[in-house]
């Protein structure tokens, strides 16, 4: 927690099409802080399925809606999904998903059973985006221990996103990043430092830190 605020970065977009889908499980909450909080308030929307157990995301989101540019929300069923706003799957209640209504993306929650063994399940959100977003999306697998995300990661890069994993040195777990990278799923292993600036770049940004 005492911890110095981390530089903002500042980016113009050529696009605001692009979206950005974020899984961790274990040290999953600061891998995440880490990453939202350099974010300008343009950043492309984000959605994050982190495993965490039903009545703590509300006040994860809380606290990092007050640390970053951007607006963190837990998410909402039919919810759009817009430029600027962060999406937190509600944990322990439901499954989190990428879908379209009309010309907008959405949030769809399922209260379905979980996927490996987990709800709301990351595979569960990437597969989503592999369908509904393709090369639109941009896929990162944080800290986490197990293999959920891996496969859903693999979807989205074979859709034509661009796909990172954290890489090993700065992991609380590497179990997650490293099933992705083992099977092709993470174009490449990123520090965690670094990832806020990979995401932009991605996203179409160009431009410096503030």
């Amino acid at each position: 927690a005492g911890e110095a605020a981390r530089p903002r970065l500042s980016g113009t977009f050529s696009t605001t099409e692009k979206l950005v889908m974020i899984g961790s499980s274990t040290g999953g909450t600061e891998a995440i802080r880490h990453v939202l909080e350099p974010l300008p308030a343009n950043s492309p929307a984000i959605m994050i399925t982190q495993h965490m157990p039903a009545g703590f995301t509300k006040s994860f989101v809380q606290r990092l809606d007050g640390l970053c540019a951007v607006q963190v929300h837990e998410a909402e069923d039919g919810q759009r999904v817009l430029p600027g706003h962060v999406y937190l799957a509600p944990g322990g209640v439901a499954h989190m998903k990428l879908a379209r209504s009309g010309a907008n993306y959405v949030v769809k929650l399922e209260y379905t059973d979980p996927v490996n063994r987990h709800r709301p399940s990351v595979d569960v959100l990437f597969h989503s985006a592999a369908q509904v977003a393709g090369k639109n999306a941009i896929g990162v697998i944080l800290t986490g221990m197990g293999k959920d995300g891996a496969q859903g990661l693999l979807a989205m890069r074979q859709a034509g996103a661009r796909t990172f994993a954290q890489d090993e040195a700065s992991c609380v777990v590497f179990g997650m990043p490293r099933e992705a990278l083992l099977i092709g799923a993470a174009e490449e292993a990123v520090p965690l430092d670094d990832l806020s600036e990979r995401i932009l770049k991605s996203a179409g940004a160009f431009g410096n830190r503030v």
